[in-house]
């Protein structure tokens, strides 16, 4: 009695014996919930896990910034590492300017290089009045043709240059330069004739038995091969003196020595005809280049005629006097 019996038939889940747990299975989970409980479990432990390491990741690094920051300031003397930096840069920049200002304003580019106002006139004149003295000074066997031609023809040419641009060479006309071109060619040419002339006379025993003609003679044609070479070299030297004030070609044809050493030459300095007459008088009696060094080819090669032309003149002349002396 008391008792409820649950016969085989019994099926139905809605019965009173269906709610009693077999015996031995009171208080024992479900295995589902069980599962369940343990996986959420299990999950909140790897969460809390990460969050503690991440956490003392971040509190070391906030250690290491605590101390960087120590370290900049007592290195910066407690100015801001940045705007200290930032700072310096700016007033190492404005003294770097102002530096390289005040270079741009001492460095002075030589008058050779840049556009002039071009040389005076005058001593080019009185270097051609000299030749053509000298021309008009030689013995008649040593004339081409009538002693006052060429010479007068190189007088009104020099005269019509003079008065077509007076002052200083700073025109380019192809008309005043082909005047001067043509001036310096009738000087070249009659002292060239003049030159055959003396050393035919000397080959052939013309030369006379005194010595003093004959030395003032080769004096003078040497002297005029001087101003006419050196009026050659002026002439093409960089285009000429008009292209030389204008500062059209920056390569020169020769190399003066101011032009190697601009330091111990005047900040002014440009070659001029001196320049020139110079360079001719070295070149005629070391018959080769002193210390200006030709640099294009028709200048080695107008150098080269002039140092032969020296030398045959000099050696032919000298040496007939000589033997005259004996």
């Amino acid at each position: 009695m008391g008792q409820v019996r649950i016969g085989k038939g019994d099926r139905g889940g809605t019965g009173a014996g269906s709610d009693l747990n077999p015996p031995g299975s009171a208080g024992r989970p479900d295995n589902n919930d069980g599962d369940r409980d343990e996986d959420g479990g299990g999950d909140g432990n790897v969460v809390a896990h990460a969050a503690g390491r991440d956490d003392a990741h971040v509190r070391a690094l906030a250690a290491v910034r605590v101390e960087l920051g120590r370290l900049e300031e007592s290195l910066c003397a407690g100015q801001h590492p940045v705007s200290g930096t930032a700072t310096a840069l700016g007033h190492a920049a404005a003294h770097a300017a102002a530096t390289s200002h005040d270079a741009l304003s001492h460095m002075h580019v030589p008058a050779w290089k840049r556009p002039t106002t071009g040389e005076n006139r005058w001593p080019v004149a009185v270097a051609i009045m000299v030749a053509i003295g000298l021309q008009v000074a030689l013995p008649d066997q040593l004339v081409l043709s009538s002693r006052w031609l060429l010479p007068g023809v190189e007088l009104v040419l020099l005269i019509g240059l003079i008065v077509a641009n007076p002052a200083r060479f700073d025109r380019e006309s192809r008309a005043l330069r082909a005047g001067s071109l043509c001036l310096t060619g009738l000087l070249s040419v009659a002292n060239a004739g003049s030159a055959v002339l003396l050393v035919l006379g000397l080959v052939q025993g013309r030369g006379g038995d005194d010595p003093s003609p004959l030395l003032a003679s080769g004096a003078a044609i040497w002297l005029t091969n001087i101003i006419a070479f050196g009026l050659w070299y002026w002439q093409f030297d960089r285009g000429g003196p008009a292209a030389r004030a204008h500062a059209h070609q920056p390569l020169p044809d020769f190399l003066f020595v101011q032009m190697q050493n601009p330091e111990l030459a005047h900040p002014e300095w440009e070659p001029q005809f001196v320049d020139y007459l110079y360079l001719s008088f070295t070149n005629a009696t070391a018959f080769s280049p002193t210390d200006t060094m030709p640099l294009s080819r028709w200048a080695k090669l107008t150098m080269l005629v002039q140092s032969a032309v020296s030398l045959v003149t000099v050696a032919l002349v000298i040496a007939r006097a000589v033997n005259i002396l004996k």
